[in-house]
């Protein structure tokens, strides 16, 4: 980790501490490189975006004195400067965006100090247009979190990402530039098949092998899927597909098998 990495975010957290709170400020380095910083109170501005994205500081401070004193010996900048500072500096280095988990009763800055992802270092390295704001909306794409409805509607105009909401992904926009080949490949996966292709799968299966299990289904067709999908979300899908041929009257379920309609 690099000193720049370590002060400003301990600075912020030594600024923003709620003191009446009486609790300490917390600050543990991880083997592989991985800095967290924990400090009591709630985030006082609007978001972490808002922070990153405005050119202006924001005007309330919780410990207006104590930071007054720490910008006099030059330990803060302009409120919000140390903050945009650490996510150019993480940008600049092709790192993860640092992730902020900010709750009620505390705030937790996490950094990392390693390129965790080469695809998502590829992207940067091959879209140098890509503003702040944009980088940290795709991060979050990129490690597959839940972003805003707003905010994939945003990412959707600019060409950035693809798919139904919520579970979007990265779009070939964004990642032909880079000509990775696992890059690419992801994005195929994502784009997968139409659903009438998986339920002509599912029902050639039946035809051949007269029925099948919901087990022997998902064995058919889940690793298949779209690569954003988690586990459940595969199971999901395969019980909507099979509730569509069934309300077709084209497949009928035992209690065990699922066969075709004769």
């Amino acid at each position: 980790m690099t000193h720049l990495h370590y002060e400003s975010p301990l600075n912020n957290a030594i600024a923003h501490q709620d003191y009446s709170k009486g609790c300490h400020i917390d600050v543990v380095e991880y083997e592989d490189e991985e800095l967290c910083f924990k400090n009591a109170g709630q985030f006082i501005p609007e978001s972490i975006e808002a922070v990153v994205t405005n050119d202006f500081p924001e005007s309330h401070y919780r410990n207006p004195a104590l930071v007054e004193a720490m910008r006099n010996v030059k330990m803060v900048e302009t409120e919000g400067g140390g903050i945009k500072k650490l996510f150019v500096q993480q940008r600049k280095r092709f790192f993860p965006m640092p992730n902020y988990d900010i709750q009620d009763s505390h705030v937790v800055c996490t950094i990392e100090g390693r390129v965790l992802d080469e695809n998502f270092a590829n992207i940067l390295v091959s879209n140098a247009s890509l503003s702040l704001s944009d980088i940290m909306l795709l991060d979050s794409v990129q490690k597959g979190r839940t972003i805003s409805h707003e905010a994939a509607t945003y990412l959707r105009k600019k060409g950035y990402v693809e798919g139904r909401y919520p579970n979007v992904y990265l779009s070939s926009k964004v990642v032909a530039p880079t000509k990775h080949v696992g890059l690419k490949a992801s994005y195929i996966k994502n784009r997968s098949f139409d659903d009438n292709y998986f339920k002509k799968l599912i029902l050639d299966y039946i035809k051949v092998y007269s029925k099948a299990e919901r087990a022997d289904l998902f064995t058919l067709i889940g690793k298949m899927l779209p690569e954003y999908m988690n586990e459940r979300q595969r199971y999901d899908k395969l019980t909507n597909l099979l509730s569509s041929l069934k309300r077709k009257n084209l497949l009928k379920y035992d209690g065990r098998f699922w066969l075709l309609v004769k």
